[in-house]
């Protein structure tokens, strides 16, 4: 039996599919489907997944216009955390949290899923009242946190330099224990198959051109490169273009898009135990299971579909990291990537139903979305399956910045993870 490894079934994928496998290759469209997803990335697949096995619903569809996990799921750096500090925020990435420590046993398929630990330091004073803040917060909500002082840090995390000669020294962190990392493509890989073997259809290089609604004013189905597709219901969950695809329904959204980048150094040796965060020079930084140090930027100032942001953001991060564990100086960058984000007004997604019968989104993630990924996906398959909001999901309409019931988690990104 042929073996084939993820690099070959890529490239394979990308020549045509002529020698993917059997079970992987994009099936032609059936007539008409229950559901389609359009997006194939780890939210839309793991909805996918959830709309099978928790629901029933397995005449799916999940539409991808390139390859799945292609986009923002392969282009992240991977980390995994719940201390979010407003309440509704704290639910919902919790409630993916748990999913997460034991989507491997569920997927039969090693997501790679490591709780080393997230640390969040703070620099100076109003660092340190909002971390408390956080902390406070989320032993309310029986989420983990806790407080560490400087000392405490270094000790859990060696490298890091405390000293006194820091421009912007260490004066202590938030630490979630249970927080980590996981391997992106494995979730998307393992998301994919599970779903498929419940009968979804995943059908790649199938670009959304149009969303056909009927007379009665619901969604009929969604006009594609690869022909017209019927539908019962339509869910939206492609990161960085959402807008234009719902725009094709009429659908005005409240975000802007913006670039996101990302780089790894080359592999070394196990040297760096848990996940830095640093909101105040805009950081943050793990080492991969394959020994590559995985460096994350903020956001880039300007709106753009463009997957390459600015050359000054990635500098300016490098510099910020050197001054945290100076041992990375001399380390080389192997390669660096870009990703488009979608942001709310409030930094805080949507997971609703629209206004159009049959039409659901799923958006407005911004920097938190992979971890919201297994929670992203159970609760917007209930809501489309129930065609009503789960009790978790049901604050993050679209109404809510018509009515001012904001759930401003801007000082929760914590640069732009």
């Amino acid at each position: 039996m042929k073996r084939f490894s993820a690099i070959s079934v890529v490239r394979e994928a990308l020549r045509g599919n002529s020698a993917w496998p059997r079970q992987w290759r994009s099936p032609e469209p059936k007539p008409r489907y229950d559901v389609v997803i359009v997006g194939g990335g780890g939210h839309g697949l793991a909805t996918a997944f959830y709309l099978a096995d928790r629901y029933g619903v397995r005449n799916v569809a999940v539409l991808e216009k390139g390859w799945i996990g292609g986009g923002n799921t392969g282009r992240n750096t991977t980390i995994i955390r719940s201390n979010y500090l407003f309440d509704e925020s704290a639910r919902m990435y919790e409630h993916a949290l748990k999913l997460w420590e034991g989507l491997s046993r569920q997927l039969n398929y090693n997501v790679m899923y490591s709780a080393r630990g997230v640390l969040m330091l703070a620099h100076n004073i109003h660092d340190v009242q909002s971390f408390k803040r956080h902390v406070h917060a989320n032993r309310l909500n029986g989420i983990d946190n806790e407080w560490l002082s400087p000392q405490e840090c270094k000790e859990y995390c060696p490298p890091l330099n405390v000293g006194g000669e820091m421009r912007y020294p260490i004066l202590g962190g938030a630490l979630q224990r249970r927080g980590g990392t996981a391997r992106h493509d494995a979730v998307a890989w393992g998301y994919a198959r599970a779903a498929d073997a419940l009968g979804v259809d995943i059908i790649e290089n199938c670009e959304v051109t149009g969303i056909r609604r009927a007379v009665s004013g619901g969604v009929e189905g969604l006009e594609t490169t690869r022909g017209f597709i019927r539908a019962g219901k339509v869910g939206v969950v492609a990161a960085g273009n959402t807008s234009v695809v719902m725009n094709m329904a009429g659908v005005r959204l409240p975000l802007e898009s913006f670039p996101l980048q990302a780089l790894v150094s080359e592999p070394v040796k196990p040297a760096f135990p848990c996940v830095v965060m640093s909101n105040t020079i805009h950081a943050y930084i793990s080492q991969s299971d394959k020994g590559e140090m995985v460096i994350g930027a903020g956001t880039d100032a300007y709106t753009s579909y463009s997957q390459r942001g600015a050359l000054h953001i990635a500098n300016h991060t490098l510099d910020a990291i050197c001054e945290l564990a100076p041992m990375f100086r001399r380390l080389r960058m192997l390669r660096n990537w870009g990703g488009v984000v979608d942001v709310t007004p409030d930094r805080s997604p949507i997971v609703a139903k629209t206004s159009v019968p049959g039409l659901y989104l799923n958006c407005g993630w911004g920097t938190g979305g992979f971890k919201a990924t297994p929670g992203s996906g159970d609760l917007f398959a209930f809501t489309i399956a129930k065609d009503e909001a789960h009790p978790i999901n049901a604050p993050f309409t679209i109404e809510r910045f018509r009515e001012g019931v904001m759930i401003d988690e801007a000082a929760a990104a914590a640069v732009a993870h």
